[in-house]
């Protein structure tokens, strides 16, 4: 009987934990479908100053005038009429997590957040749905004049600090699914570091999509003041439902002059899930920005995380994983874009399909024509575990400039048949053999990432093995 239960479905035991559904349960929500009515709606329900519900109607009028950018895969079935953009749970926002309504507690409990937040954040918000339900920050850091608040709270209290920012990065033309999210954007977190503060432990924002058949449309912006640093992690899961869910947020980050950001991003969505988010950074004169990304879920995504280097001697370093298995079309990559002098680039992106699953690598490096003394290194590694999978890497480097130094290397492959041989004969299972040999393929990745999240990896991996032999 153990060995049946071995053999069983792989996404069936590898999300035991984030498949567990909730009660759908709500204050409120809007009418399903996408019209003016429907945003009036969210504005009024939000209680907006009136330049945001402007903004959210003109971005309304640019998504219904843009078609479906050709670069993404098919997303035909996802129907905007059939997606629940605003879903209020029921509950407000607590700063203890004893306050919140069981249910909510419980699925937050299970993914260990208020744990981690005792044991190594500065700072926790969870957004449940549409809403966040929980925010708290050190009084340490409120001190010294950090502010980590959600986006609701940060857009009525520090407006004069949002609206510079806000929408400047990641416009509603950007494409037809930025101008969704400004439409109906709910939830998120605004970050804001002054001048020479370090924010020495992590801030995390968590999202949870508990509904069937909703969206959720955060929007999270970072602004890192000269000489300052901060290390934010983002994390997102959903229960598996028969029906497409939505996930289309917006991340704008500003770095100033000699500042460091590090963004982690772990998104374990469900296998129904379509990720379609967007996320743009700007690098000012010596800032530093690292980008770690790991995608793990979702039955479609796009995501390609866009670094402007915009300053002299800014650097950018991305580092991401994806993992696509039966059922998966995961289209990642990133893009940078070298502005500024003597400039930095590093990027270290690795993929693994299984099972039929799809990983696509679509990378771009632009090098401007006063980019002069800009150095890199481009690494793309796929790894493809059976005959039935697909990798590829689309990388483009666009060179206007000859005083550069940038290095690129691609690789597409296979398991070596003679490296499970000779791990068997030193008595590994087939299954073992083979998860060895990928966490070996991953493990400059998880290294990167979030101790917890390295953990939840390495443990997906076995997991994916166990089922996949036999």
């Amino acid at each position: 009987m153990g060995e049946e239960r071995k053999k069983s479905r792989v996404d069936d035991i590898n999300r035991s934990i984030y498949d567990i559904k909730d009660e759908v349960e709500f204050s409120y929500k809007v009418k399903t479908g996408l019209t003016e009515d429907t945003i009036r709606d969210i504005s009024k329900k939000k209680e907006e100053p009136e330049w945001m519900l402007k903004k959210r109607l003109e971005a309304l009028a640019i998504f219904n005038k843009l078609d479906i950018p050709p670069w993404m895969p098919d997303i035909s079935e996802l129907d905007m009429d059939h997606i629940d953009t605003y879903i209020r749970p029921k509950t407000d926002m607590k700063a203890r997590w004893e306050d919140l309504p069981q249910n909510i507690r419980d699925t937050f409990d299970r993914l260990g957040i208020p744990e981690a937040e005792k044991k190594s954040l500065a700072g926790v918000g969870a957004q449940y749905d549409s809403e966040v339900v929980y925010h708290n920050i050190q009084q340490e850091l409120e001190a010294q004049g950090v502010i980590y608040v959600d986006f609701e709270t940060a857009v009525t209290k520090y407006e004069d600090l949002i609206r510079p920012y806000f929408g400047k990065l990641i416009p509603p033309n950007y494409h037809k699914f930025a101008a969704l999210h400004y439409a109906v954007w709910s939830g998120g977190s605004f970050v804001y570091v002054p001048k020479g503060v370090d924010v020495k432990m992590p801030l995390q924002s968590y999202f949870r999509l508990n509904a069937p058949g909703a969206g959720q449309f955060e929007h999270t912006l970072i602004v890192i003041e000269e000489g300052a640093s901060c290390h934010f992690i983002e994390g997102c899961s959903a229960p598996r439902y028969n029906v497409a869910n939505l996930h289309a947020g917006a991340v704008e980050l500003f770095v100033k002059k000699g500042a460091k950001l590090r963004y982690s991003t772990i998104e374990n969505w469900s296998k129904n899930m379509y990720n379609l988010n967007t996320k743009k950074a700007i690098v000012e004169e010596d800032g530093e920005m690292v980008w770690v990304s790991g995608s793990f879920g979702s039955h479609t995504s796009c995501l390609y995380p866009d670094t402007i280097l915009k300053g002299d001697r800014s650097t950018c370093e991305f580092t991401g994983i994806t993992f696509a298995g039966k059922g998966q079309f995961l289209d990642t990559g990133s893009k940078v874009e070298s502005i500024g002098k003597n400039t930095h680039i590093t990027v270290n992106s690795k993929s693994i399909s299984k099972g039929g699953g799809t990983a696509l690598y679509r990378g771009v490096v632009q090098i401007g024509p006063n980019a002069s003394g800009t150095k890199g290194a481009i690494s793309c590694e796929s790894l493809m575990l059976d005959n039935e999978s697909r990798s590829d890497t689309v990388p483009a480097i666009i060179i206007e400039n000859d005083d550069i130094d940038l290095g690129h290397e691609a690789k597409i492959g296979r398991i070596s048949e003679d490296d499970i041989y000779y791990l068997m004969s030193r008595g590994l299972s087939e299954e073992d053999a083979k998860a060895m040999l990928v966490r070996g393929f991953a493990e400059p990745i998880s290294k990167a990432l979030p101790l917890e999240y390295a953990v939840e990896m390495n443990r997906l991996i076995d997991l994916e093995f166990e089922g996949a032999i036999g």
